[in-house]
């Protein structure tokens, strides 16, 4: 029987192919307490299992096939970072040393005070992150209990189904359905050919949403129940732009999928035809194509894009998983100079860390916080840590003698604030100097991101070269709408009025003072916004290198001249959305 499951999109575009289930991702575990004598060899036990997980994730990096996307990579590097991490491993210790826990107990409960403070997080990419912990927490368990990975073989070929044509000298396309994925068993998976995911679990920034979007293949998270309802070897269909898996689909609905998936590999291939096309509207203006990026190896998807440059370096990605021993200088620094360097020579815009108290990096600040989103987070955590900041802003000098390197500062909202941040990138300028440290000139933007910015922007203006809106977190603040709470995420609304309204006044004003203003939030990579913004005179656009190519064909059909009419009324409008359908 014909049934669908809904969940959120995360990667466009159609695939149709039989089930293969993960299992389920939970071990069971056992409860018991050991005498006082058997504490060192259940701590050697523990360390052991740790070690061996260790191992693996180090031999699953070493084969990694050179096709895997570099967001595989780093992903690893993140469980790999966790297993290191004293505040998870403290605190097994001491739950077998103080109440006599097994070491799967301690383990699992020290795995529930973690999570909590991750579930604390404003952002929602770090929240995120609970489900790696709980992998790398799981892989230690199945090395504790002596089991193997729980993945259910792939079926190597399937009958043809009525009604919808496949090629005989071809394995039927397969589709991976599961509860949740680590980066390692998705390396594991690519010896496989997979046309799709689906997960029960997830959002836009999960890790498998990540990789899915690096692959440039369909895929659906947070479909729930999914992995329960389907069984093993199940037609499925993901319909990546609806966000909906479809299962047991008859001949009809096969057949109206398969014309939609070819057309979609005629688009995506004309899509690529577009990479050396300049992104210029009919009428002659020239936009700017960017791309956002987390770690250095992702120069490589945004040159292959045609990307023009890099919008935002989310340098956050560098502290992760990093308990007790941030990155030193040096290390930013070679980062950052090889993220320059991969862009040859085209602008690279580092944004400084975007954490905080809600974000701790370390067991030092634990604390609780009602409200995490309004509290020490981005730039007011860097202002309170001069000493951190300090060093990551000389990394960042110093990598501008590589390249052209622009600063971007976080979550602004105060005079004081720009002046302490301006202060501050130069006396970094003047330690380099005093060192003897060859060093760049750099150009300094803000991130209009909070209300209080949006309008305070003649006096950003004064202070800085140019501006780039996040778009995620101004809705957010605008709307007084936590947007990972389900429960009003259905009021986190980017044609708003009032958020349509800021984003045009800041547009606006970077014009008339001219200065360049970016968007670098979700909106600027959905091309069902790209002639609004285009209309409201957006002229440089940063995204994810996936949405590129698709945000320039929508540039391509417009005209900014007759856009711009539209978009005003548009803004004007009770019901933006009504006009932006029409």
């Amino acid at each position: 029987m014909t049934f669908s499951v809904h969940g959120i999109t995360v990667s466009r575009g159609v695939a149709i192919g039989r089930a293969v289930l993960v299992a389920s991702s939970r071990v069971d575990v056992a409860h018991y307490f050991v005498e006082p004598d058997q504490v060192p060899a259940e701590l050697a036990r523990m360390r052991a299992a740790r070690n061996a997980v260790v191992e693996e994730l180090q031999r699953l990096q070493a084969e990694m096939p050179k096709d895997a996307p570099p967001e595989l990579d780093a992903l690893l590097d993140v469980h790999l970072m966790l297993l290191q991490d004293e505040m998870l491993g403290a605190g097994v210790k001491q739950f077998v040393i103080e109440r006599f826990y097994n070491a799967e107990w301690a383990l699992t409960t020290q795995l529930e005070i973690v999570s909590r403070q991750f579930d604390e997080m404003e952002d929602p990419y770090l929240r995120e992150r609970k489900a790696d912990l709980e992998q790398v927490v799981e892989r230690i368990l199945r090395q504790l209990k002596g089991a193997a990975q729980p993945v259910a073989a792939p079926p190597p070929r399937a009958p043809r189904q009525q009604g919808f044509e496949l090629d005989d000298t071809l394995d039927v396309p397969l589709v991976l359905v599961a509860h949740d994925l680590s980066p390692a068993d998705m390396l594991q998976f690519k010896k496989s050919v997979f046309a799709g995911f689906v997960t029960d679990v997830g959002g836009k920034t999960s890790h498998t949403a990540i990789v899915a979007r690096s692959m440039d293949i369909p895929a659906v998270v947070g479909a729930r129940s999914a992995s329960h309802l389907v069984r093993q070897d199940d037609w499925v269909v993901i319909d990546g732009d609806a966000g909906v898996m479809i299962v047991d689909p008859s001949p009809i609905i096969l057949a109206e999928y398969g014309f939609k998936q070819r057309q979609g590999e005629l688009e995506r291939g004309r899509l690529v035809r577009l990479k050396n096309t300049p992104a210029v509207t009919l009428d002659g203006q020239k936009i700017e194509l960017l791309a956002n990026i987390e770690q250095p190896a992702d120069t490589a998807a945004a040159l292959a894009v045609g990307a023009v440059g890099v919008g935002l370096f989310r340098s956050e990605f560098l502290f992760m998983g990093r308990e007790g021993k941030l990155p030193d200088e040096d290390e930013q620094y070679a980062a950052y100079r090889a993220a320059a360097l991969g862009m040859h020579g085209m602008p690279m815009t580092i944004r400084t860390i975007d954490i905080g108290a809600d974000k701790p990096l370390d067991d030092r600040r634990a604390d609780t916080h009602l409200n995490p989103a309004l509290g020490l987070r981005a730039i007011r955590w860097s202002l309170s840590e001069p000493a951190m900041f300090l060093t990551q802003l000389r990394a960042i000098l110093r990598a501008a003698a590589h390249g052209q390197v622009h600063l971007l500062i976080p979550m602004l909202a105060h005079l004081r604030e720009i002046r302490q941040t301006l202060e501050l990138v130069d006396k970094a300028r003047a330690q380099l100097d005093a060192r003897g440290v060859v060093h760049g000139p750099v150009r300094i933007g803000a991130m209009i991101e909070v209300p209080a910015a949006a309008l305070s922007l003649r006096q950003f203006l004064r202070h800085f070269d140019f501006l780039s809106i996040g778009t995620n977190d101004l809705i957010q603040y605008t709307l007084a709408i936590d947007r990972a709470d389900e429960s009003v995420a259905h009021l986190y609304d980017q044609l708003h009025p009032a958020v349509l309204r800021l984003l045009a006044d800041t547009i606006a004003e970077g014009a008339r003072q001219g200065k360049p203003v970016a968007v670098c939030g979700e909106m600027a990579g959905d091309p069902a916004m790209t002639r609004l913004l285009l209309g409201l005179g957006l002229r440089s656009f940063s995204m994810h290198p996936s949405q590129i190519l698709a945000v320039k064909q929508e540039i391509l059909r417009a005209d900014t001249g007759k856009l711009a009419p539209w978009a005003q009324a548009v803004i004007e409008s009770d019901e933006p959305a009504e006009l932006l359908q029409a």
